[in-house]
């Protein structure tokens, strides 16, 4: 890619626009992934019992089976919203940036 192109690309407000919300997206959702993960590991660490309780009486499946699943789960819905959202909101704004620069705005 050229150099002036990169350089009218990189000053495009609209690109501006997009890396600042996308990164601020990305970043809110990573703190929480991480928030979500790290709480689940640090109980494994310091509370261990509390996971290790049984579901019912006889049972051999600990509380912290479906938890352990949950966070999991909770990543791949977090995966599927950011991937919404890229499908959507950026790809529009991708193709306004594309737009502009064809145009030679």
């Amino acid at each position: 890619m050229k150099p002036e192109l990169v350089e009218k690309i990189k000053n495009n407000p609209e690109y501006i626009r997009l890396v600042k919300i996308r990164t601020s997206y990305a970043l809110r959702l990573s703190v929480l992934m991480l928030l979500v993960y790290f709480t689940f590991i640090l109980t494994i660490a310091f509370k261990p019992e509390l996971l290790a309780k049984t579901l019912s009486e006889g049972s051999v499946i600990t509380v912290g089976i479906p938890i352990g699943i949950l966070v999991i789960i909770f990543a791949f819905v977090l995966t599927g919203l950011y991937t919404k959202r890229a499908n959507s909101e950026f790809d529009d704004l991708t193709n306004k940036i594309k737009d502009s620069i064809r145009e030679g705005k």
